[in-house]
């Protein structure tokens, strides 16, 4: 039966429609089937893709709001729906990505009754998101998901969760939306940026790191365009690698797992660090290990758009609560009177050396596979990736050379990279999207391929299969050696090739380097979606060491 038009279901899809949402990641649920209803009725602007499975629905909301910067929208039904669901929510909040997530709920009359998949979602999902809250009156329907958009977008940028009790959906929503959301944006005060100009100028080794969420391509291009010209050392921080064109004269790498000692040894020996977006938190900072307090207070000029980011780890000796990209306008203007050249090419030699192929020994050498990518494919192609040892390869060894091309969770979220990819291919059709998965990561939503399938988007997976979860495997062995110690980490996969073929899609394995670059044509050029199976070793479980311990 069709709903009248104010229902607050009516109202909640008026309110998405109206601040520019064109896709809508799902897995139904009768809970909110009038939501679903409404969205029927607005099939011309907003595409519901159905999922296969709630975490798979939520990774690709929470990758949607990484590529278009507006909110990843998610629903799913109560209790093990939103359970399910909860790992897209912490990756949005570790990786600063707005997103709002919808979850089906009991009738306001029966809470507290223990009723049939009841939660308390504000609970639940207090410390996992922004905020988190549930509508109960339906005439506010309008105010609530509003200010979850306002929320979503401002200040450092995370995810929201609403509960949406099934009763009050059928009821009067109250008001109908008037304008989207404009997000608040703050901007750095002058006499800030010339007290930057003062540090700068009287600086010998500065180091510039950006991260974090919120830029535009502008402001990007600007920073980069001004750190480049200056000689200014740019280093990027953990899985923020397209930020920045990597093949620009002065970059000098990314402060990720598996960092290159001597961009390491740089950031220790910085004596001014201009840090914009970034939180500097445990991984980019080396397991807090990069700084310490007395000398951050000295040399550290950290700029970010959440206020609580600021001195939460690390005292500066300048701090501003700034959106990342009207701050690097703004810093991008400054000319401190001198330049960094000799630093700059120092730093972008240091970065090529770290990055060029190295040896292993299997058959499959995943450095030059992985380098194979930036020449094969076009600088706007996006690659994506989930948590795995197989992902240092590619972060080392792959050149990003275009904003929003790297899909990556900064949460180490296994099963990510396959639903991003799915994301990405549904926004960018024309565009190449590759995702680089493991065995072990891409088996957690693997099943997404009956998604890809279904909705035509063809995207590339390639499966490093080396039979074991790596990165425990590695970690045990190198806390646990010995004999008969190696428990849980084996893995008995299938046929990816069949795998893929069974729901429809393109596979082709590949066993050596050099069948790599013609796996991967093959795959590109399928006109489905398609996957190679690329056979490693475990034993070359990440560059530079074996499973077993560093390399001689």
């Amino acid at each position: 039966m069709s709903q009248p038009p104010n229902t607050a279901a009516r109202r909640l899809v008026e309110t998405l429609v109206i601040n520019g949402i064109d896709r809508v990641f799902c897995v139904p649920g009768e809970s909110y089937l009038a939501v679903l209803d409404a969205l029927a009725d607005v099939r011309d602007r907003i595409q519901v893709i159905a999922c296969r499975h709630e975490a798979g629905a939520a990774n690709m909301a929470e990758a949607y709001g990484k590529l278009t910067g507006k909110p990843g929208v998610c629903m799913v039904t109560r209790g093990p729906g939103a359970t399910h669901a909860s790992v897209g929510v912490h990756t949005a909040h570790q990786d600063s990505t707005p997103m709002i997530l919808f979850v089906g709920q009991i009738a306001l009359t029966d809470r507290g009754r223990g009723a049939f998949q009841e939660v308390d979602y504000r609970e639940v999902f207090g410390g996992l998101a922004k905020w988190a809250t549930e509508i109960e009156s339906p005439e506010r329907t309008v105010e609530v998901v509003e200010r979850a958009f306002a929320t979503a977008l401002q200040g450092r940028m995370g995810p929201v969760v609403i509960a949406l009790p099934e009763d009050i959906l059928h009821e009067d929503g109250g008001p109908a939306p008037i304008r989207p959301v404009t997000p608040a944006r703050a901007a750095l005060d002058p006499a800030f940026v010339e007290a930057v100009r003062g540090r700068l100028a009287k600086a010998e080794r500065p180091l510039l790191v950006l991260g974090g969420s919120g830029w535009s391509e502008a402001a990007a291009a600007a920073i980069g365009d001004w750190a480049e010209r200056l000689g200014l050392p740019l280093a990027l921080s953990f899985r923020r690698k397209d930020l920045i064109c990597n093949d620009r004269s002065n970059y000098a790498g990314d402060l990720g797992l598996g960092c290159n000692p001597k961009l390491t040894a740089r950031a220790k020996a910085a004596d001014l660090i201009l840090a914009i977006g970034a939180r500097l938190g445990e991984n980019p900072t080396q397991g807090y290990t990069l700084f310490d307090r007395a000398r951050t207070a000295e040399i550290l000029i950290h700029i970010h758009p959440g206020a609580e980011e600021l001195g939460r780890v690390w005292a500066p000796l300048m701090s501003a609560t700034a959106d990342s990209s009207l701050a690097a306008h703004a810093l991008s203007a400054i000319d401190p009177g001198r330049t960094w050249h000799d630093e700059a090419a120092a730093a972008h030699a240091d970065y090529q050396a770290f990055s060029t192929p190295v040896p292993v020994t299997g058959a499959v050498n995943l450095s030059e596979c992985m380098a194979h990518l930036a020449e094969a494919l076009p600088a706007d192609a996006i690659v994506t990736n989930g948590a795995g040892n197989f992902a240092a390869w590619l972060h080392r060894f792959h050149r990003h050379r275009a904003m929003r091309t790297q899909l990556a969770p900064t949460s180490g979220a296994m099963g990510y990279g396959y639903p991003a990819a799915l994301a990405a291919k549904s926004v960018h059709p024309d565009r190449d999207v590759i995702c680089i998965a493991g065995d072990g990561d891409y088996l957690m939503t693997g099943q997404e391929i009956a998604t890809a399938v279904q909705y035509g988007l063809d995207a590339v997976v390639v499966v490093v299969d080396n039979g074991a979860y790596g990165t425990i495997r590695m970690h045990q062995e190198g806390c646990y050696p010995g004999p008969d110690r190696v428990i849980a980490t084996d893995l008995r996969n299938p046929d990816f090739v069949k795998y893929a073929e069974a729901f429809g899609a393109f596979g082709v394995r590949c066993e050596r380097t050099e069948d790599f670059p013609a796996a991967l044509a093959a795959a590109r050029g399928a006109g489905r979606p398609a996957l190679v199976h690329l056979i490693a070793s475990a034993e070359d479980i990440a560059p530079g060491r074996t499973i077993a311990g560093l390399r001689s």
